[in-house]
C-alpha cells in the first residue's frame, strides 16, 4: 500500500495560492516586457520621428481630399483616426497608416455620383471586408509578389512621390520660383548636412530641423511661397461620432460594395508591401494577418468619424524608420500630433511652407529609390528585368500601385510557367524483341507543358505495346491529366496496347480522380476534355 503524506487543507491553499500568484506574475511581467518592447524601448527617437511624420502627413492628407473630391478635414479626420488605432492594433510597429492617394484615387467617382455619406459607408464596409480578409489569412498571399515585383514597386513609389511634388515646382499663384527653388535646396541641405554636426546632429531629426529653420528662413527674409493655409481650410474641431445619413437598403449596398471591395484589396496590397519594405530596413518581422485585421478595425472607424478610408504609406513610413521612429509610440506620436496642430496649433502651421515640405518628400524620393537597380539591370536574368521595368512602366503611367503590382506578379507567374515548361522532357527507346516501345516522362506536367508532353509521342508508330513511365515526372493538373488521357486513348485507337507506370502518390490521385481513359465511355469522354 502506498505512503500517500498527508497534507492539509491549509497547506494545499497555500500551495495552490502560490502557484496562482507565480502564474499571475509571470503573466504582467511578459505583459510589461511587451508594452517596453512596443513602446517605451526608443522613446525620443520615436516622438520626434512621429513629430516630422505628422508635419509631413498633412499637405499628403489635404491634397488626397482634394483629389477624392471632399473637404480637406475628410483627409485630415482619417490620418488621425487611422494612425491612432493602427498604432494599437495593427501588426506591425514603426509602420504609418493614413489617407492615400492610391485609396483617394478609387473614390472619385463615388463622391462625385453620391456624395460624401456613401464614401463613409463604403470606408466602414472596406474596413469591414478587410477584417475578413484578416481572419481569412490573405495577408500571407504576399509570399507570390517576387523580388523583382517588390523592387519594381519601390522604385516607381518613389517616382511618384517625387512626381507628385513638381506641381509646387512648377509656377503658382502667389509664389516665386526662385524663392520656391532657393528654399527646398535649403531645406536639402539641412537634410542632408545637420547629421553630420558634431553631438548634436544625431539628437534631432534632420527633416524636423529643416521643417522649422526653412520656415525661420522663409518669415525672415519674406519669401514669396505657398504655404500650408494656401493647401484649404484647416478643421477647427476634433472628430465626432456620427450616424451614417444614408438609406438601409440593398440598393445602397450594391451601389458601394464594388468601391469597398476595390478598396479593400488596394488597400492590403499597399499595406503588405509597405510592411515588407519596413521589415527589410528593421530587420524585424511584423504579422501580417493581424495588420490585414488593424487596417480593417482602423477603416471601420474612420468611417464613423468622418474619415476616408486609408492604408499604410510607404513614404511615410520611411520617413519614420529613418527619422528614428522603430515602435508603435512612433505611429501614435504622429495621429495625435497631426491632431494637435491641426486643431489647436493651426495659427502655426499655415505659415509652414510647401517648399519646405517639398524638401522632405524629396528625401524620401531618393532615399526610396533603389539606385543599385541600375547596376542590377547588367547582372540579373532578362525575365527579371522585364517584370521589375514593367512593374514600374504600369504604375507610373496608372499612378495605381495596385495594376503594377498585379501586372508584375502575372508577368512572374507566366515567366516562372515557362521556364519550368522547359526542363518537362520525353525520350524513349524501343524493345525490338517484343515490339514495345518505352516513354519516360521526366519534370513537372502541367497546362504549360501539356501540349508539348503529348507532341512528343509517336502514336501512328506500329508496335504491339507502349509503356509510359512517369517516376521521375509529377502531374499537378486536370490539364495534365486531360493530356495523359489523349494520349492513352489515341494509343488504343490504334489498336496498341498501353502501360501507365511509376505515378508517384499525388499524381495517383489526380489520375484517380479526374482521368477517364480506363472507363468504359473513355472514347465519348475524349471530346469532353
Amino acid at each position: 500500500m502506498l505512503d500517500v503524506p498527508y497534507i492539509s487543507p491549509r497547506d494545499l491553499l497555500d500551495t495552490l495560492c502560490i502557484g496562482r500568484l507565480k502564474q499571475f506574475l509571470k503573466t504582467e511581467l511578459n505583459m510589461l516586457n511587451t508594452i517596453k518592447e512596443h513602446w517605451l524601448a526608443n522613446v525620443r527617437g520615436d516622438v520626434l520621428a512621429g513629430m516630422v511624420v505628422a508635419l509631413a502627413l498633412i499637405p499628403e492628407a489635404i491634397a488626397f481630399s482634394i483629389i477624392a473630391g471632399v473637404d480637406p478635414q475628410v483627409g485630415l479626420y482619417a490620418s488621425f483616426c487611422i494612425a491612432v488605432v493602427i498604432a494599437f492594433v495593427g501588426g506591425r510597429p514603426a509602420m504609418i497608416s493614413a489617407a492615400t492617394g492610391a485609396m483617394a484615387l478609387l473614390m472619385v467617382t463615388l463622391v462625385k455620383e453620391h456624395g460624401l455619406q456613401y464614401l463613409l459607408a463604403a470606408s466602414v464596409l472596406t474596413g469591414v471586408i478587410q477584417i475578413i480578409f484578416g481572419f481569412l489569412k490573405l495577408g500571407n498571399l504576399m509570399k507570390y509578389v517576387s523580388q523583382s515585383v517588390v523592387l519594381g514597386f519601390i522604385n516607381a513609389l518613389a517616382i511618384l512621390i517625387f512626381m507628385s511634388q513638381i506641381p509646387e515646382l512648377m509656377p503658382q499663384a502667389g509664389s516665386n520660383l526662385v524663392h520656391v527653388y532657393g528654399l527646398v535646396a535649403l531645406g536639402l541641405v539641412i537634410i542632408y548636412g545637420y547629421p553630420y554636426i558634431p553631438k548634436i546632429g544625431k539628437i534631432i531629426p534632420s527633416p524636423l530641423v529643416s521643417i522649422v529653420l526653412v520656415t525661420a528662413v522663409a518669415i525672415l527674409l519674406g519669401a514669396e511661397a505657398r504655404t500650408i493655409n494656401d493647401m484649404g481650410r484647416l478643421p477647427d474641431t476634433l472628430p465626432i461620432f456620427l450616424i451614417l445619413d444614408i438609406p438601409l437598403k440593398l440598393d445602397t449596398l450594391i451601389i458601394i460594395f464594388p468601391y469597398s471591395i476595390s478598396l479593400a484589396i488596394v488597400g492590403l496590397l499597399e499595406s503588405m508591401m509597405t510592411m515588407t519594405i519596413v521589415d527589410d530596413l528593421t530587420d524585424t518581422k511584423g504579422d501580417r494577418t493581424q495588420e490585414c485585421k488593424g487596417q480593417g478595425i482602423a477603416n471601420v472607424i474612420s468611417g464613423f468619424f468622418g474619415g476616408m478610408a486609408g492604408c499604410a504609406m510607404i513614404g511615410q513610413s520611411i520617413i519614420n524608420v529613418k527619422s528614428g521612429g522603430y515602435t508603435r509610440l512612433s505611429t501614435l506620436v504622429a495621429g495625435v500630433f497631426l491632431l494637435l496642430m491641426v486643431v489647436f496649433l493651426s495659427d502655426w502651421l499655415r505659415i509652414i511652407p510647401m517648399a519646405a515640405l517639398v524638401a522632405v518628400m524629396i528625401m524620401v524620393s531618393i532615399g526610396t529609390f533603389n539606385w543599385g537597380s541600375f547596376r542590377e539591370l547588367k547582372t540579373k536574368p532578362l525575365q527579371s528585368n522585364v517584370v521589375m521595368l514593367t512593374t514600374v512602366a504600369v504604375v507610373v503611367a496608372t499612378h495605381n500601385l495596385a495594376y503594377g503590382v498585379l501586372i508584375g506578379v502575372l508577368l512572374s507567374a507566366l515567366f516562372f510557367a515557362n521556364k519550368i515548361e522547359r526542363y518537362m522532357s520525353v525520350h524513349s527507346h524501343m524493345d525490338e524483341a517484343e515490339r514495345t516501345r518505352y516513354y519516360h516522362v521526366d519534370g513537372q506536367v502541367f497546362f504549360s507543358s501539356a501540349e508539348r508532353m503529348m507532341e512528343s509521342f509517336d502514336i501512328k508508330e506500329s508496335v504491339s505495346k507502349v509503356v509510359i513511365d512517369v517516376s521521375r515526372a509529377h502531374f499537378w493538373d486536370v490539364t495534365a491529366v486531360a493530356a495523359i488521357d489523349k494520349v492513352i486513348i489515341k494509343f488504343r485507337r490504334e489498336g496498341t496496347e498501353v502501360g501507365l507506370v511509376g505515378l508517384n502518390e499525388a499524381s495517383q490521385t489526380m489520375i484517380d480522380n479526374f482521368s477517364v481513359h480506363d472507363k468504359p465511355d473513355a472514347e465519348q469522354s475524349l471530346g469532353a476534355h
